[in-house]
């Protein structure tokens, strides 16, 4: 797409978000002026902000010259437009009420959003979260290709025979040459089957039938348990962050929701 003809689409989207933003002269010099209207630099560097992501990489410098006669030229055709009398059409208010729609929609979402991720809420959240971390298992385990050769591997453990050593010998996994040793693993990070099986172990003890996957026949044996680690506040801000606007959102629409009276109808505009 044309960055010019995709700038002038946005900027007309935006120019009520950008003409909201207050700016300091002193830091913010006019770039432009139009039959007596000032562009700001901070106009151009707004509307920058609300192109697709792939513009909003290119350095200002670069695309300032572009993005300046773009803004220029949308200004141009808004005041030749009012001047036809153009914002009195029908359509054109029309088009204007729906812009508004979203334009609101979208503030006001973003505003229960903002009161909901507030430092002190994320770190409640972060707090409730983390008490409530699970447990890890430590344990090894035998891969082999067929369910005979695992069978045969549960068959020498019954006898007395050494998992870790057995693992270095028989496993085809990467981990076979330390024993099958998997160091401490948490719900979510094996595939399912594989931790079925691990937490449903005793530490000290390991599957009696061969575990299937996607990468064979596992044989699993569970040495330790502990309580999980929580990871630390810093780490988990992003996800508490998403999750909690998601919440946000979500609960302020279905509020909105039991408090109006709907009516729905089918496509063709028949009584549901």
């Amino acid at each position: 797409m044309n960055i010019r003809n995709l700038a002038i689409s946005t900027i007309a989207a935006a120019f009520m978000i950008v003409a909201a933003i207050p700016a300091l002269a002193a830091d913010d010099p006019v770039v432009a002026i139009v039959n007596g209207e000032k562009i700001l630099r901070s106009d151009v560097e707004n509307a920058q902000g609300n192109l697709p992501q792939e513009y909003q990489s290119i350095p200002m410098a670069q695309i300032f010259p572009m993005l300046l006669t773009s803004m220029i030229d949308s200004k141009l055709v808004a005041a030749d437009a009012r001047a036809r009398k153009l914002d009195e059409e029908e359509e054109f208010k029309e088009n204007v009420a729906l812009v508004m729609d979203q334009l609101l929609e979208r503030y006001a979402v973003q505003r229960e959003i903002a009161a909901a991720i507030t430092e002190e809420k994320l770190r409640a959240a972060y707090e409730a979260s983390a008490g409530d971390a699970g447990s890890e298992v430590q344990a090894r385990h035998i891969l082999v290709k067929t369910a005979d050769e695992a069978n045969a591997i549960i068959k020498s453990l019954d006898g007395g025979a050494d998992f870790a050593g057995l693992a270095k010998e028989k496993s085809t996994g990467p981990s076979g040459p330390r024993g099958g040793d998997l160091g401490y693993f948490g719900k979510g990070q094996m595939v399912p089957p594989f931790e079925e099986a691990a937490f449903a172990l005793e530490p000290g003890t390991y599957t009696k039938t061969p575990v299937q996957t996607q990468f064979g026949f596992h044989v699993i044996k569970v040495e330790a348990e502990r309580a999980a680690r929580p990871a630390s506040f810093e780490d988990s801000v992003e996800k508490l962050r998403s999750d909690a606007a998601q919440a946000a959102g979500g609960a302020y629409v279905e509020r909105l929701r039991a408090d109006a009276k709907i009516e729905r109808f089918s496509i063709d505009g028949a009584k549901q």
